[in-house]
């Protein structure tokens, strides 16, 4: 008898061992696949009069579909094959010197706006409202992670400026496209969410 428990407890600890190995090979696919996603995104230019790409759009629906571990980690393995020289970033650009200009801290923004939805993911839950805060709250950190960057680089390479004139330049034009992002987001992880349950898992709202 008790050769026949420790046999069975020995078939599920190594049941359970293929499970989690299997889980995180997944884990690895989808991350990929939604670095891949944010490239794409990032490549795509709307030609406004600002032209703005679709990255931010990428980023909140790949923290909200993956949920916030797994978005977050997409968003660093895109950001890093970014710098090592990759073309991912908009217009097909890569590489160090790219995240080292005065618009760079937007791109590295992207983590910390990952970040910021993934610890909000944990306080508030997955609901809709829960994400669409979280979305937000994403954003500004962006915008606030971004522009103080720029200012860094900005009045080091080139001389004094107001933190009025770089919201001018680089936040303002983009409140209203982002937050046209926010919402398709919000819409398309939310339709997605059911048919791709069984097969990426992601975040449970809470009730």
């Amino acid at each position: 008898m008790e050769q026949e428990m420790h046999a069975k407890t020995t078939q599920v600890s190594a049941n359970r061992g293929k499970a989690a190995g299997r889980g995180k090979t997944y884990d690895m696919v989808y991350i990929g696949i939604f670095a891949a996603l944010i490239a794409v995104c990032s490549w795509i230019s709307i030609p406004t009069a600002i032209p703005f790409t679709l990255q931010t759009f990428a980023v909140f629906l790949a923290v909200a579909l993956l949920g916030g571990r797994r978005g977050t980690l997409a968003v660093v393995v895109y950001v890093l094959l970014g710098a090592i020289g990759v073309p991912v970033f908009a217009e097909f650009t890569g590489g160090i010197d790219i995240i080292l200009r005065n618009t760079g801290g937007y791109i590295i923004g992207f983590i910390f706006s990952a970040l910021a939805m993934w610890l909000l993911e944990g306080v508030l839950g997955a609901k809709l409202w829960a994400q669409a805060v979280s979305m937000t709250v994403g954003l500004l950190v962006c915008y606030a992670f971004g522009t103080a960057w720029f200012m860094f680089v900005y009045m080091r390479s080139t001389g004094a400026v107001g933190l009025s004139t770089v919201l001018g330049w680089c936040v303002m034009p983009f409140i209203i496209p982002d937050a046209v992002k926010i919402a398709l987001a919000l819409i398309l992880s939310r339709a997605l969410k059911k048919p791709l349950a069984g097969i990426i898992g992601g975040t449970q709202a809470r009730p």
